[in-house]
């Protein structure tokens, strides 16, 4: 079964029933990968352990990247066909198989105990690094959707293209982010710049959050020139970097009851917004307890950095960020979108505004 949804409001009716119908689909996705390699001996074993490593890590989410791919190509394609709807879909799990396969290596990277409100998949009994293996089956298996639904579309190249392009893109991003600082290293700030967080999100995140959805739908529709796909992606990447803050503030601030895991980028050595924006406030003193506390695995030492971040009165700097860089999104959409529906921007935009997971 995928993840339990709910829409409480009108305005979020139609949400919903596009999750419905997205989540209806996913049995026959993984029917897809694992039915023929089930009733072959030699290798059911291997199957039916990930058709397990499928149900427990890729149903769960928020699942908005894999319905924006959906709702980006019904903003595109007037009237589209159920078949069209249903390749968008499938698609769509594709995005999803993706980032499951990004989250399952970063938890080991960064040593995580949760994800989605349950222990993530390598702290799984029997599992362990047998999550790498498993990891790199998820990759694997996008190739296989694609090749089954649309070898015979002339986008075909395009989204092989452009999933090999962004999986690349999100592994510089990871080496970026892991080598400025090492989960495991020496706490080191001469690297923990405005410029260097701004190009660890735009490569880790924002590639395979924001643009590859809407491109996967342009490519569907179609679109494929140069100019109209540079102006979505300079929209969309600019609304990656506001999500990447976004979760380095729910990281600290959030409630692992609400976003599902807990936070661990202090004691990660992470060179989040909120550090980043400590050392450009901090006195030598403060600067100093963040070097004697930052990146250690000690909840008073933890304590204390949030406590330093509450002395700089970090919420609200966050909360000024949030309004301010809403609104500088709403602008760039009207400036750039070009020829492309600005629905498909602001309905995203919206969407991560004010979230709270």
């Amino acid at each position: 079964m995928a993840g339990q949804n709910s829409c409480s409001n009108n305005k979020g009716n139609k949400a919903c029933r596009e999750l419905e119908e997205f989540d209806a689909i996913f049995p026959a996705i993984v029917d897809d990968l694992t039915k023929t390699g089930l009733k072959d001996n030699e290798i059911s074993d291997a199957i039916q352990w990930f058709k397990k490593v499928i149900e427990y890590n890729v149903p769960f989410g928020k699942k908005n990247r894999g319905i924006a791919v959906v709702t980006s190509y019904c903003q595109l394609v007037p009237n589209p066909t159920e078949d069209n709807i249903r390749r968008a879909r499938v698609l769509g799990w594709c995005v999803e198989l993706l980032q499951a396969y990004f989250l399952i290596a970063d938890d080991i990277m960064d040593s995580s105990i949760t994800r989605r409100g349950q222990p993530c998949w390598y702290k799984k009994p029997n599992v362990g690094t047998i999550a790498i293996n498993d990891s790199y089956y998820l990759e694997s298996s996008i190739f296989v959707l694609i090749k089954k639904y649309c070898r015979d579309q002339p986008y075909y190249v395009h989204l092989m293209e452009l999933f090999h392009e962004t999986t690349l893109q999100t592994v510089i991003g990871q080496c970026l982010d892991l080598t400025t600082a090492p989960p495991q290293g020496n706490v080191d700030f001469t690297s923990f710049t405005l410029d260097r967080y701004s190009a660890i999100v735009k490569w880790k995140t924002a590639f395979y959050s924001f643009y590859l959805p809407v491109a996967i739908a342009m490519y569907m529709a179609g679109i494929s020139d140069t100019e109209a796909h540079a102006n979505a992606k300079t929209i969309l990447l600019q609304m990656g970097h506001f999500f990447q803050v976004q979760d380095d503030y729910l990281d600290c601030y959030g409630s692992p009851e609400v976003i599902g895991k807990i936070g661990t980028d202090i004691q990660d050595n992470k060179c989040g917004w909120l550090v980043v924006q400590a050392l450009n406030r901090v006195t030598p003193e403060q600067r100093q307890i963040l070097e004697n506390n930052y990146g250690q695995d000690d909840e008073s030492k933890i304590e204390r950095v949030k406590e330093l971040y509450r002395d700089l009165n970090l919420k609200c700097v966050y909360t000024e960020y949030e309004e301010s860089s809403y609104k500088e999104l709403k602008t760039l959409i009207e400036k750039c979108s070009g020829n492309l529906p600005k629905e498909i921007f602001v309905a995203f935009a919206d969407k991560i505004y004010k979230r709270q997971k």
